[in-house]
């Protein structure tokens, strides 16, 4: 029988890639301390990839310990650049300097999804794209700034490839969904799978 699905994000882009996949799911924000994760988790050294899939995980477990019938999807996404973890921008500055840094230069996004129920992970992925920037100019640098910073300021790296992001790019590598921050291919393989979604 399948089971009530929740997901454990408040992102508009993540219910919207559910919502035309046709997921019947439910909504219920987890609040963590994701800074105080992530410092930590640093300071250990642990790696981009790890840090993504404990912070999705944190998220689906609050929820599925609340909700233990239901199937509890948490993600999460960090950037990797050479190692280095990049968070959401606090400013447009902020913003700037993380762009001028990726300019002309390669990362990693990394999207992590853990499914939970009955208060424990039952599956886990983290998906990976590599993209590369374009070589913009500071004065594309800054119009684009002007015209994006309300769309963007709650995005990792200052951009949205559904977006005028898009241009800021030369080469994608990885699967489009990851990047919008949900490996959805492999959550509807598991739901699938699991006789949680019809196929």
């Amino acid at each position: 029988m399948a089971r009530p699905i929740i997901l454990a994000s408040g992102s508009e882009i993540r219910q919207t890639l559910l919502h035309n996949a046709a997921v019947p799911f439910g909504v219920s924000v987890a609040r963590l301390d994701e800074d105080a994760i992530k410092r930590a988790m640093l300071e250990d050294g642990a790696p981009p990839r790890d840090i993504a899939d404990t912070l999705a995980e944190g998220k689906a477990m609050k929820v599925s310990r609340k909700q233990p019938d239901a199937l509890v999807i948490g993600c999460d996404q960090v950037l990797d650049f050479g190692g280095e973890l990049l968070s959401k921008p606090r400013d447009v500055d902020e913003s700037r300097d993380q762009l001028q840094a990726l300019r002309g230069r390669r990362h990693s996004l990394l999207s992590a999804a853990v499914l939970c129920h009955q208060g424990r992970p039952v599956w886990r992925h983290v998906g990976q794209v590599r993209l590369t920037m374009n070589d913009f100019s500071d004065a594309y640098l800054e119009a684009y700034l002007e015209r994006n910073w309300n769309s963007i300021r709650y995005s990792v790296g200052g951009y949205k490839l559904e977006e005028e992001g898009v241009r800021l790019f030369s080469r994608i590598d990885g699967d489009y969904f990851n990047v919008l921050g949900l490996p959805l291919l492999e959550i509807l393989a598991y739901l699938g799978a699991s006789g949680d979604l019809d196929t």
